[in-house]
């Protein structure tokens, strides 16, 4: 629905078919009042990531249905419910993700995906706070089983999901090391918490890895990149190391399995979207406790930049560069 004080029609970014930015308009799109177990919210932000931008292009490894509206992560106000929700009520401020939909200025999303927004965070860094950091609690809680006093790399760690695994991986008493690729992002990363840096496009990258490590392999490695930073990051891993594949903008990589068994180590999958299908208490559960945290300003997103809904298409391409040093946002009129 509209917000209230709104007199224009909400619009929406549309496309009828999978492409690029230049594929979607922006449309007027009221999708009308919420089912009994959806809420209607008057998003105020909306979060751009790679993934966002790759589904969107139709080069997601699942394709959304059509016609679509591109986003997963939103903040915004409440402005109506559904009869057979409880717990949200018209003018809380929440956060809510889900697959498409959010690039717009309303959306219904199901009640189950909204949530309260954290008070100690605007509507943009709650735009783009659920996706990431359940993303990473998942990952080092569920999958790697991380320790404190245990070694962390995070790869692409200037971005969503690494930036995150940096923030999460301190709280976890681990020590971190951020592997980035330029010096805004790996000083990013060292603001995020991370013990040390090292860059990732340098000839040397093992043993800078090797070296802040003071000359031992790493305990878990958190992967969100892919491509050629898989094999030496695999390989950069200590006995019974765990990596955790998270995805791969940089392309799917092919490891020998001989390098598992000369570890002892684990390569893992991190699939988020389906763990909340199969494990979906256990997903709420982890929701419940990141969210706390960013109560308690434990836990926060970097913004890098903002651009007003009219400005999408940059915003989409900013996003898919994959160069700023924190979060794209899309902010409503």
């Amino acid at each position: 629905m509209p917000d209230p004080q709104s007199k224009t029609m909400p619009r929406a970014v549309m496309a009828d078919e999978l492409g690029p930015p230049d594929r979607y308009a922006l449309v007027d799109h009221d999708p009308g009042p919420p089912s009994p177990t959806q809420v209607s919210i008057s998003i105020r932000a909306a979060g751009i990531s790679f993934v966002d931008v790759l589904t969107a292009s139709g080069g997601y490894q699942v394709k959304p249905p059509l016609p679509f509206i591109p986003g997963s992560e939103c903040a915004g106000i409440v402005s109506a419910v559904g009869s057979e929700v409880e717990g949200l009520a018209v003018g809380d401020r929440v956060v809510g993700s889900g697959w498409g939909g959010m690039f717009a200025n309303a959306a219904n999303l199901p009640a189950r995906t909204v949530r309260k927004m954290p008070a100690a965070l605007s509507f943009e860094e709650a735009a783009v706070f659920p996706v990431s950091y359940a993303t990473a609690w998942h990952a080092l809680v569920d999958r790697g089983g991380l320790k404190a006093g245990e070694t962390l790399l995070v790869l692409g760690a200037g971005g969503a999901a690494g930036y995150a695994a940096v923030q999460i991986g301190k709280h976890l008493g681990a020590r971190v090391i951020g592997s980035a690729s330029g010096d805004s992002k790996r000083a990013l990363a060292i603001a995020g918490g991370a013990d040390a840096v090292v860059d990732a496009r340098a000839d040397d990258w093992r043993e800078q890895v090797k070296t802040a490590n003071g000359g031992k392999g790493v305990d878990v490695v958190f992967d969100p990149v892919g491509g050629d930073a898989t094999d030496p990051a695999f390989r950069s891993l200590g006995w019974n190391g765990r990596h955790l594949v998270i995805g791969f903008p940089g392309g799917i990589a092919a490891l020998r399995t001989n390098l598992p068994l000369l570890k002892g180590a684990s390569l893992i999958g991190v699939d988020v979207r389906q763990f909340g299908i199969f494990e979906p208490e256990k997903s709420e559960a982890n929701r419940d406790t990141v969210f706390a945290l960013a109560a308690e300003g434990k836990l926060r997103p970097a913004i890098a930049r903002t651009y007003k809904l009219a400005e999408f298409r940059a915003a989409m391409e900013d996003a898919a560069a994959g160069k700023s040093a924190g979060r794209i946002v899309l902010v409503m009129d």
